[in-house]
């Protein structure tokens, strides 16, 4: 996974958390469905989910723990050993490849990207800046072909090009979970995010966040934002 990948990861986790469970009736316009889910969003504290992350023929897989406001650790079964964490105001990237921590201080830019999802007032961000469409139409339709997962799927434009993505298509289920997010950023590169076993509330301890890589790692400060002003 690349250094435009990783920054772009912790903008996408914080759409995973799960919403409460609404009716059929209660559905109607695209936007009201939105913002139906964007009012449960702030029931939930933390979760935990399995995450894979497809971009081109790279896969990256692992499981990704948050917390309210923009405490996000993600542990990576492949490529194995690797971790990114964010305490909400610094990230640490471990690349045991190259036994390398990458440290970036995040700024207000960042730190809005990384709390914005995570609350009804973050998902307003969204709606704002985005025009929300039913990708097809409100009807369920398999998460893939052939799944057994079902899901409505709702499509995101932006409204200016100031947003880290120009299109977002969030694949939500019948438990109003988001399974499936497809990112397509402003060169036009499309990341996939699947999420599994999601389960809300656990109870994540702040010291998960806290991250220091081993003793004999090489740390880089300062890798992901240069040039910005």
């Amino acid at each position: 996974m690349d250094i435009k990948t990783l920054g772009r990861l912790i903008f996408i986790v914080s759409l995973l958390i799960p919403a409460a469970a609404l009716t059929a009736e209660e559905i109607q316009t695209a936007v009201a469905f939105f913002d139906q889910v964007s009012a449960s969003y702030g029931e939930v504290e933390s979760y935990t989910a399995n995450i894979t992350i497809t971009r081109e023929d790279t896969v990256s897989k692992g499981t990704v723990e948050y917390r309210i406001p923009n405490k996000i650790r993600i542990d990576f079964t492949d490529p194995e050993g690797q971790v990114l964490v964010s305490d909400g105001e610094t990230m640490h990237v471990y690349i045991p490849q190259y036994n390398v921590v990458l440290k970036q201080a995040l700024r207000r830019r960042s730190d809005e990207s990384l709390a914005a999802l995570a609350s009804e007032q973050g998902l307003n961000l969204l709606r704002r800046n985005y025009s929300i469409a039913y990708l097809d139409s409100p009807e369920l339709t398999p998460l893939s072909e052939g799944s057994d997962v079902m899901v409505t799927k709702l499509r995101l434009n932006w409204r200016n090009s100031n947003e880290g993505y120009r299109q977002l298509i969030l694949s939500i289920d019948q438990a109003f979970r988001i399974r499936r997010i497809i990112g397509v950023t402003a060169n036009y590169e499309e990341v996939q995010f699947d999420f599994q076993n999601i389960e809300t509330n656990r109870g994540i301890p702040e010291g998960r966040f806290e991250y220091e890589g081993p003793p004999t790692a090489n740390v880089f400060e300062s890798f992901l934002f240069e040039g910005e002003g």
